[in-house]
């Protein structure tokens, strides 16, 4: 039986990626990452902090996760979006992508602001706002 706009193979696909999606948040949750600009430069990166910050706020600690990154509380619910959808796609089409090409196109818009506000703040952060740059670890 075949669900409107969904193929056969559905069942498959939706564990595989819920197996990715699972492995990668276990990394995340067990701190088993290391930001590849930090690790030659010693340095942070615009982006850096953006994970402790995300792991803050979502359990509760708004403070520390303005401390990591201020920019935290529009990169999680982009992301969420972002990776919300591509699964949703993924799983009905077994393919990544958006269902539109508008949406794709507000969403290439959107990570472009948001990628500018990065280096924005990144900067900023090196001349002492927003507490100075974040610690790399």
């Amino acid at each position: 039986m075949q669900v409107a706009g969904i193929g056969d193979d559905w069942g498959r696909r939706a564990l595989k990626a819920v197996a990715v999606f699972g492995f990668v948040g276990l990394l995340m949750l067990l701190g088993v990452y290391q930001c590849p600009f930090a690790l030659i430069t010693h340095q942070p990166c615009p982006g850096c902090g953006l994970t402790r910050a995300s792991r803050a706020l979502l359990s509760g600690d708004v403070h520390a996760a303005m401390h990591f990154h201020p920019l935290v509380f529009g990169a999680l619910p982009l992301l969420a979006l972002f990776f919300g959808t591509n699964f949703v796609m993924y799983v009905r089409r077994g393919t990544w992508g958006w269902m539109e090409q508008r949406a794709s196109r507000l969403l290439t818009w959107l990570f472009g602001v948001f990628f500018v506000l990065l280096v924005v703040v990144w900067v900023a952060r090196f001349f002492g706002a927003f507490g100075g740059p974040v610690s790399v670890e």
